[in-house]
């Protein structure tokens, strides 16, 4: 499972270290990886309005498309479905030393420069630049009738509390 946080360095080719952990993951869920090899992995890049980039697992990857695959031909679901996780994708590998090479078109999409954070979000994880990811999220847990963001956001889990 993807979790935590990182920010690390991006050169200008658009090389960037993947932290270890991710990194750990994305062996586990590549059906092809051996041990001494690089893994693969699927970004999503998605359309005008997606601010991040989405990674995913390739065991992940073909669970989402195994869903897609599903759906009705033709259904406006599928068609945008399509779009977004088989179209505005690309898959990429890990190199040897651990790191990413992100194309500039990806790079330039998210104003990726000097810095790229890293977000863990369990079965993905997403790369942003880190001044949107802040202001979004900042945006994101605005007060709502059903959300005090003062609070300890534990209490929002459904279930035995007595953890």
């Amino acid at each position: 499972m993807f979790r935590g946080e990182s920010r690390n360095k991006v050169d200008s080719k658009g090389r960037m270290s993947i932290p270890a952990k991710f990194r750990r993951v994305l062996e586990a869920g590549d059906p092809e990886w051996k041990s001494g090899e690089n893994p693969n992995l699927v970004i999503v890049y998605g359309g005008k309005t997606r601010e991040f980039l989405e990674c995913f697992t390739v065991e992940a990857m073909d669970d989402v498309v195994s869903r897609i695959m599903k759906m009705p031909r033709g259904s406006k679901k599928r068609l945008a479905l399509s779009k977004l996780y088989l179209t505005q994708s690309l898959e990429v590998s890990v190199d040897e030393t651990g790191r990413l090479v992100l194309p500039k078109e990806q790079r330039d999409k998210i104003g990726l420069e000097g810095m790229a954070f890293f977000a863990g979000k369990g079965d993905t994880f997403e790369i942003w630049n880190p001044e949107t990811y802040d202001a979004t999220q900042e945006e994101a847990l605005e007060a709502d009738e059903d959300f005090d963001p003062d609070a300890d956001p534990s209490i929002y889990l459904d279930g035995d509390e007595d953890f």
